[in-house]
């Protein structure tokens, strides 16, 4: 079963033009939160040369790129910006760094045949794909979101969730998502090369920990696991795999894919209680120690069984397929069950919602779990700050500050569930908040100032598969009667 045919497309416009709850959009106003709360703008974005260096922008530097590219124009750079040299030590914010990639003299960005060259190769591979958002307002923007997570993603196939150094890791979640980016997008290489870093770090248990060090060496400190990324890693490949057309080509990806998915699989299998059908609780995206089972943990499980189903049936391996396929009727009979009649918390017990809720929607299930799509809509105005985004959870701090993934996810939902215009206005509102560079920042503060890390790569995926998504609307939409 593929995750958004055409067929589910055309039933989910029919659906929508009579929606249950009106979705709130994006800038409607919400409760009255803090609005002096202020985290710096760690960045500007970034940048890249062409011996696959990676460099991390200043704040304030509002870079000019060569078209097509993250390559910096030698033609407006500063020569203020470049008299003390690059950063060596990665300490000083408001100086150009190398922190990927081959050393890199400050001469070498001034040199215009070098700068030309490495342009016309990110065009190259541009061209090799689709432009997300091609022909609407949003093209820019989706331009820029795929650029940034091309930049952010290392030799290895290392997907850095930022160019800050807390946040240069490679979350198997953030990974998941650029992967399916790339293959919504065409760059089917690009996506098999993140996923192929996953399974090279995968425990031999199967399960992830929450983040690793991009050269693959291990973990940077004692997160532990963090079970929700063998979901989004079986999402991620069943999304790739479903853009492989070719026969010949799609039998090398399950081959390629096929340790990732089958110990990954197996893994969640083993999670799921006799009793319950219900995972253990485990750290989630919000990434805190786990007190209880979360929505969070619990739907990207039931994703991934899907996927792994869809997966397995594809490779006519039908075994495989039934084992997958039932535990997740288990596991979605029992979320129903368990947080389907409290409106969908991120507690089992009950309490606040998340952004979690769309997790239980399209794209990531085949089909909205019972209730779930209702939750959704009345979950936006818990979650609103003052800029107009949403913060992670009706029960996050309240500091008035909104983050960029939860608000690209709601963009993503609606955008899946035919509510376009609601997904067009969650996109105008990360458009207009992005860095001087074009960078989408992780979150925005209520002034409507970008603030922490720039770009966030899991924002800038799930932009460009809104992107993608909206546009498979539009020719859904075409095609009615």
């Amino acid at each position: 079963m593929r995750f958004a045919t055409t067929r589910w497309r055309l039933a989910v416009l029919g659906a929508a033009i009579a929606p249950v709850v009106v979705l709130v959009t994006a800038g409607a106003t919400p409760a009255s939160l803090p609005t002096d709360v202020h985290v710096d703008l760690y960045q500007d974005g970034v940048a890249t040369a062409g011996d696959g260096s990676l460099l991390r922008l200043p704040d304030g530097m509002a870079a000019t790129y060569l078209d097509g590219s993250r390559v910096l124009d030698p033609a407006a750079l500063d020569p203020a910006l470049l008299a003390g040299g690059l950063d060596p030590a990665d300490g000083e914010v408001d100086r150009l760094t190398v922190v990927a990639g081959s050393p890199l003299s400050a001469d070498r960005l001034l040199d215009t045949e070098a700068a030309e060259h490495a342009a016309s190769a990110s065009r190259a591979w541009l061209a090799d794909g689709r432009l997300p958002g091609a022909g609407t307002r949003f093209e820019e923007l989706g331009e820029d979101a795929l650029l940034d997570l091309h930049a952010l993603t290392l030799e290895n196939g290392a997907s850095l969730a930022a160019p800050s150094p807390k946040w240069r890791f490679v979350w198997p979640r953030d990974a998941s998502f650029t992967a399916a980016a790339y293959a919504r997008t065409g760059h089917v290489g690009d996506a098999l090369r993140v996923l192929d870093f996953l399974r090279s770090v995968q425990e031999p248990d199967g399960s992830f920990q929450a983040r690793y060090r991009p050269d693959a060496s291990g973990v940077p400190d004692d997160r532990g696991g963090q079970s929700d990324g063998n979901g989004w890693a079986l999402w991620s490949a069943w999304i790739v795999l479903d853009e492989v057309d070719d026969p010949q080509d799609r039998a090398a990806a399950h081959d390629r894919l096929g340790p990732l998915v089958d110990a990954s699989t197996a893994h969640v299998l083993t999670l799921l209680d006799e009793d319950t059908d219900l995972p253990p609780p485990s750290s989630d995206y919000w990434e805190v120690r786990p007190t209880e089972l979360t929505l969070g943990t619990a739907a990207p499980l039931l994703a991934g069984l899907e996927a792994a189903r869809s997966i397995y049936a594809d490779d006519e391996r039908w075994a495989s397929a039934a084992d997958a396929a039932r535990a997740a009727a288990r596991l979605r009979t029992a979320i129903e069950g368990r947080f389907g009649p409290r409106g969908y918390p991120r507690h089992a017990s009950g309490g606040p919602q998340d952004a979690a809720t769309t997790f239980a929607l399209p794209p990531f299930q085949p089909t909205a779990l019972e209730g779930a799509d209702e939750a959704w809509r009345s979950s936006v105005m818990s979650m609103l700050r003052p800029a107009g985004g949403v913060a992670p959870g009706a029960g996050w701090r309240t500091d008035g500050i909104s983050w960029t993934p939860q608000t690209a996810l709601f963009a993503l939902a609606g955008a899946s569930t035919g509510e376009v215009g609601a997904a067009e206005s969650w996109l105008d509102w990360l458009d207009t908040h992005r860095t001087a560079s074009g960078a989408i920042p992780e979150k925005v503060l209520a002034d409507g100032s970008p603030a922490a890390v720039a770009p966030l790569t899991w924002s800038s995926a799930l932009v460009v598969l809104t992107l993608v998504e909206l546009e498979e609307q539009r020719t859904a939409g075409a095609a009615l009667p």
